[in-house]
């Protein structure tokens, strides 16, 4: 039985040990940080180690009660003492039982609230971040610092600190009672403790590489699932790709895992082995030794029971307070990972105090502005990336010295090249990037003065690529305003000329669009997003090629609706189709990040310049 516990112990500490990677130093700043972070759960964690300790206490004790029972056993043994003793053993394994369970409570409910505020600290950061750094990240990296940093970071509470704690009391008051009970057979127990931990060190170190290529091998294959799973992705593959070489590559890497996992299954048969014969001799020492000098006389025969008991539980502390240096250092690398989130300083930021945006119709205006999008050590990281070192490209100005103004209620549009700096207008008017210098105002405000939620509730955005979560047809289209009735969903559905579509699915609202809203086409996805901005009744709204994936019937349709929105607001519009812009108050064209040309869709034509060539060869074949 004895065997068997050290058995058990030791693949735990060979599974850590294949588990622990090599970490560097960590800066007393992140230990700082971590103790800061820990104030607020003081008291459950002073409870959880004093549980532990407890536990610890309760573990030895067992041995100590069992070696007097067979003392007792003797010649001229007290039977009422005996029977005494296996009830006081009985209360131990109680209270052992009942230890066990506050223990795993309290263990359960510190690194559950741990994970809770740590994985909403950095997902409400996160949100604060401009679109500048969503362009650059990795959404597979982001979504690791949630799930596996977060859970490293829990362990260092969880698991590890007791463990310590516990572990080392027990290590002392198992040593001080073996030397009580015999010296020289606790020495030599000890001096087996190197034949007991260099095996789980070696074959752990072996199994750590072959996990890790394991685990590249496996993030491999679920990258290239998620790519090839999505609908554009399976849509490449068919069109372009090979089925039957992603089906092989796939089958290389999964044969790969597959040879790794044997090899690795027969290594910890081997280790397992070698450790059984170790445990039958670290007893087969106990007994002998312990044997001989009861046959002298010097030791009771109780006192070798106890010595043998207590060896079974003394080598599992040991180990694992020989691999809690790691364990801490690997559990502070997890924090500071975490903490690397958390200190991205967010670009765009609210001020403390902020003006309110006047009620009514209001104009936008760019005051002499100029724009360079950020670099990427503004806004990224390198881990996040993937790369070793950020890209230092960026800083070049794009936009440069805008002056125009749109009134109140009027409509505005913007033609040029592809690159001119037109989307980018659009996106520092909804503030989605700060300007380098100049000012962008809405109602005479300058963006940066209002609040996010003013912003948010004074702008309706549609873009080229309107995008759609996996979620009802509800949910995507009260994005903007949760609080809205169904009346006024199918009102915006009647508008963007979906309400015939949505009542004759069975579901209704209800119905789930698909991951980016791919279950519907590419016009019904386009008016779901133009049905959610005419749900929110924004005093500006911003089209961004709004209408691009339309046929003529359906942007016909769209276009009714879009009339009857603008009424009375302010828009701006980017499009290339000239049955968009055609009856705009105003045409700015902007080339290169300039407005070179201004004026009526007329008046353009008249002028024969930049406008004029567009018209001839963008718009003609449409008017």
């Amino acid at each position: 039985m004895g065997a068997m516990s050290m058995e058990r112990v030791a693949m735990h500490q060979m599974m850590r040990a294949s588990q622990s990677t090599e970490v560097k130093p960590v800066s007393r700043e992140t230990i700082r940080r971590i103790f800061e972070f820990a104030r607020p759960y003081r008291g459950r964690l002073i409870a959880f180690v004093l549980v532990s300790v407890l536990s610890a206490l309760l573990s030895v004790a067992t041995p100590i009660l069992a070696g007097q029972v067979v003392d007792e056993m003797g010649a001229g043994g007290d039977r009422s003492l005996i029977v005494l003793i296996a009830v006081a053993i009985a209360v131990v394994a109680l209270a052992d039982a009942g230890v066990g369970l506050v223990t795993r409570w309290l263990s359960a409910v510190i690194g559950e609230d741990v994970i809770l505020d740590l994985r909403t600290r950095v997902y409400e950061h996160v949100q604060t971040m401009p679109v500048a750094f969503f362009m650059r990240t990795r959404t597979g990296a982001l979504v690791s610092r949630l799930n596996s940093d977060v859970l490293g970071a829990q362990r260092a509470f969880a698991t590890t600190l007791s463990g310590v704690v516990a572990n080392s009391v027990t290590v002392l008051l198992t040593l001080a009672v073996m030397i009580s009970k015999s010296w020289v057979v606790a020495v030599l127990s000890l001096l087996l403790l190197p034949i007991f931990l260099l095996p789980s060190r070696k074959i752990g170190g072996r199994l750590a590489t072959l996990r890790r290529e394991s685990n590249d091998h496996n993030a491999a294959m679920t990258t290239q699932m998620t790519e090839r799973f999505s609908a554009p992705g399976a849509t490449l593959v068919k069109l372009f790709g090979s089925p039957h070489a992603e089906a092989g590559e796939f089958r290389e890497r999964a044969l790969r895992v597959r040879d790794i996992g044997v090899k690795s299954s027969t290594m910890q048969q081997i280790f397992l082995t070698l450790l059984t014969l170790v445990s039958a001799l670290a007893l087969a020492l106990v007994y002998g030794v312990g044997g001989w000098f009861a046959v002298d006389g010097s030791l009771n025969a109780g006192d070798v029971v106890v010595l043998a008991l207590l060896l079974t539980r003394l080598y599992g502390p040991l180990t694992s307070l020989a691999n809690a240096r790691a364990d801490l250092m690997g559990a502070a690398v997890s924090f500071e990972r975490v903490f690397e989130i958390l200190d991205l300083t967010p670009l765009i930021r609210e001020k403390a105090q902020t003006t309110p945006l006047p009620a009514g119709p209001v104009g936008i205006a760019f005051r002499d502005v100029r724009f360079a999008y950020p670099s990427a050590e503004e806004v990224s990281l390198a881990s996040l990336e993937s790369v070793a070192v950020l890209d230092s490209r960026g800083g070049d100005e794009v936009l440069h010295g805008l002056d125009f103004e749109v009134k109140p209620g009027q409509t505005v549009a913007l033609v040029g090249s592809s690159g001119a700096g037109k989307s980018t207008i659009a996106q520092l008017a909804a503030r989605l990037y700060d300007v380098s210098s100049g000012a962008v105002e809405l109602g005479g405000v300058d963006v940066r003065d209002l609040s996010f939620a003013d912003l948010r509730a004074g702008i309706g955005m549609v873009t080229q690529d309107g995008h759609l979560f996996h979620e009802s047809i509800r949910a995507n289209v009260a994005l903007a305003r949760p609080e809205a009735s169904d009346d006024e969903l199918w009102e915006a559905l009647r508008r963007a000329r979906l309400e015939p579509l949505v009542r004759s699915l069975p579901d209704g609202l209800d119905t789930i669009v698909g991951e980016r809203g791919y279950r519907l086409s590419g016009g019904e996805r386009q008016r779901m997003t133009i049905a959610r901005m005419l749900l929110a009744r924004p005093q500006i709204i911003i089209l961004d090629e709004a209408t691009a994936a339309l046929d003529s019937t359906n942007e016909a349709a769209v276009q009714a609706a879009f009339a009857e929105a603008l009424e009375g607001r302010t828009a701006l519009v980017i499009a290339h189709r000239l049955s968009t812009v055609r009856d705009a108050d105003a045409i700015l064209v902007v080339e290169a990040g300039r407005i070179v040309e201004s004026g009526t869709h007329a008046e353009l034509l008249a002028l024969g310049g930049r406008y004029e060539e567009l018209y001839r060869t963008q718009f003609a074949d449409a008017d």
